[in-house]
């Protein structure tokens, strides 16, 4: 049977390597691009931190090329829609036609996915959409991945839990009310060793650091909000 030509759109974290396992094991994707996205002025991606260069190397180890987005410093969502476009436009052309996610049960996110895709023919496929956040997190201990934790909300699990690796104790640890894969954004990882690659990703955490983003909100006022991040450097 022939295997659907697909994109997957990485972005270096625990979801994503997950859903990318899973994507591999069934056998019904010719995996063309690990697709990510690079902010401008940092050269690092967007909310997990992770530089280029290690998604590179992260890329290579599972034998997917990388096709980088990279940003415009400060860009908001109309420069992510119009570098995705771009993307999209791409790959339709050499015959893609599905583009893969890790998302869980975030239904606006699908929804804005669906919405950008749709008109290029192109389909969304979340692997991981329907189950629990539990069940989702105990296939995810149980499949050999490795991940870290590289960004955490300042006013969630702040500076202490960033380096920490998400393990049965890190999960049994978080606070009430926390979602154990962090789908709210409570925290972002880095995958680094497990079934998908063929040898674990090098890699240091240095000093945490604060960073602080504003995001204008639907009735045109902004909000603050204040993130720890891993200073992750290869090694």
């Amino acid at each position: 049977m022939e295997r659907i030509r697909a994109v997957f759109n990485w972005s270096g974290g625990k979801d994503s390597a997950h859903a990318l396992w899973r994507a591999m094991r069934s056998g019904d994707y010719e995996i063309v691009a690990l697709l990510t996205t690079v902010d401008g002025s940092t050269r690092r991606s967007t909310m997990h931190g992770i530089p280029a260069a290690l998604l590179q190397a992260q890329a290579e180890r599972i034998g997917i090329p990388l096709y980088r987005l990279d940003l415009a410093p400060n860009g908001d969502m109309a420069d992510y829609g119009a570098a995705m476009s771009r993307a999209v436009a791409h790959f339709g052309a050499r015959g893609v036609t599905h583009f893969i996610f890790g998302d869980i049960f975030l239904h606006d996110v699908r929804a804005y996915r669906e919405r950008q895709l749709a008109p290029f023919g192109i389909e969304v496929v979340e692997p991981l959409w329907g189950e629990s956040s539990q069940e989702v997190m105990a296939d995810f201990l149980a499949s050999g991945l490795k991940t870290v934790v590289v960004t955490t909300m300042d006013d969630g699990l702040g500076r202490a839990a960033v380096g920490r690796v998400v393990d049965r104790d890190f999960v049994a640890s978080l606070p009430a009310g926390t979602d154990p894969n962090g789908e709210n954004g409570e925290y972002h990882t880095f995958c680094y060793d497990g079934p998908i690659f063929a040898s674990p990703v090098p890699f240091r955490l240095g000093t945490p650091f604060s960073r602080s983003y504003d995001v204008r909100l639907d009735d045109g006022t902004s909000k603050s909000y204040a993130y720890w991040f891993a200073d992750l450097r290869e090694a």
